[in-house]
C-alpha cells in the first residue's frame, strides 16, 4: 500500500510508532517505508515531540492506601517515643500529633491540588498545537532539520538532526519559497539544537517549500535574498489533524484558565474546612 496516498493512516501509523504500541513487524516495515519517505519520516518525529512534551504532564491522582498507611506509622512511632520519653504533659502530646496528623493532611492536600490545577493548565497552555510541518534535508538527502509550526503560541520550532555546526562568523537563516514569489526570510537560526523563532501562519500559508541558507553573522541584508548557500531545503505540508483542528474555533484559554483556578480554590477550602474539623477538640 502506497501511505502517500492515505495521509490519514500514514498519520496514525506514525503516532503508533512514536507511542511503542506499533510493534514486530509492521514496525519494522514502518521503519522500512520511512527511510525512503521523508514525509512519513517527518510524521514520526513530529509525534514523538508531541508525547515527549506530554511526559512533562502529570494526570490527577487520588493518594493511595499506602500514603494513609506511612501516616499512621510515623504516628504510631512518635507516639511510641513519646511513651518511652518522660511525660510532659498531656497538652504536648496533643498538640504534637495534631501538629503531624495536619502536616500530612496538608502535604496531601498541596499534592493533590498540584496535580489537579497543573495538568488542566499546562495541558490547555503548553500543548503545542502543529500546523505546518517540514523535513529539511542536505545534497545528500539526509535529514538536517525537523521544522514545525505551532499556531498556539505563533512559534517556528527548529530541531537539528544533523551533524552540521556552522563556523564562527557564520549563521543559518530560514527562508520561505512561495511560488512565483522572491524567498521571504523567517529568522536567524540560533545555534542551539531546538530553536525558536516567532512567526504568525499567514508566513507560511500556501509556502510549498522552505530552506536554510548560510549567511554572514546575523543574517543576510534586510529586504533582500539568500546572499549565501542554501544548505538545506524541503517540502512543507499540513499534518491531517491540523486540516481538521484548523476548521474549529480556538479554544478560550484565559476563561479555561479562570475556571482551573476557581476549581483550585474550591478544592483549597474544602480541604481548609476538613482541617478545621479535625483539628476541633
Amino acid at each position: 500500500m502506497n501511505l502517500t496516498r492515505h495521509p490519514e493512516l500514514a498519520d496514525r501509523l506514525a503516532a503508533s510508532y512514536a507511542l511503542g504500541t506499533l510493534r514486530g513487524g509492521a514496525r519494522r516495515r514502518f521503519e522500512a517505508i520511512a527511510r525512503q519517505n521523508p514525509t512519513l519520516r517527518a510524521g514520526a518525529l513530529v509525534w514523538q515531540e508531541r508525547l515527549s512534551a506530554m511526559t512533562e504532564l502529570q494526570a490527577r491522582e487520588a493518594p493511595g492506601p499506602n500514603v494513609w498507611k506511612r501516616i499512621a506509622i510515623q504516628l504510631r512511632q512518635e507516639d511510641d517515643a513519646r511513651a518511652a520519653a518522660p511525660a510532659k504533659g498531656r497538652g504536648s502530646l496533643g498538640f504534637w500529633r495534631g501538629a503531624a496528623l495536619a502536616g500530612g493532611f496538608a502535604a496531601i492536600v498541596a499534592f493533590t491540588l498540584a496535580a489537579y490545577t497543573g495538568a488542566q493548565v499546562s495541558q490547555m497552555s503548553a500543548t503545542p498545537e502543529i500546523r505546518y510541518v517540514a523535513m529539511l534535508h542536505d545534497d545528500r538527502a539526509a535529514p538536517a532539520m525537523l521544522v514545525s509550526f505551532d499556531a498556539r503560541h505563533g512559534t517556528l520550532i527548529l530541531k537539528r538532526l544533523g551533524s552540521y555546526q556552522e563556523a564562527p562568523g557564520h549563521s543559518l537563516e530560514l527562508w520561505a519559497l512561495p511560488p512565483g514569489a522572491a524567498p521571504r526570510s523567517l529568522g536567524v537560526v540560533g545555534g542551539g539544537t531546538v530553536v525558536h523563532l516567532h512567526a504568525g501562519e499567514g508566513q507560511l500559508r500556501q509556502v510549498p517549500a522552505l530552506a536554510i541558507s548560510l549567511e554572514p553573522r546575523g543574517g543576510a541584508p534586510a529586504g533582500g535574498g539568500p546572499t549565501g548557500p542554501v544548505l538545506f531545503k524541503g517540502r512543507s505540508f499540513r499534518p491531517p489533524d491540523a486540516r481538521r483542528s484548523a476548521a474549529l474555533p480556538r479554544e478560550p484559554l484565559a476563561a479555561d484558565r479562570r475556571q482551573n483556578a476557581s476549581a483550585g480554590h474550591l478544592m483549597f477550602l474544602n480541604a481548609t474546612c476538613v482541617w478545621l474539623c479535625i483539628m476541633e477538640p
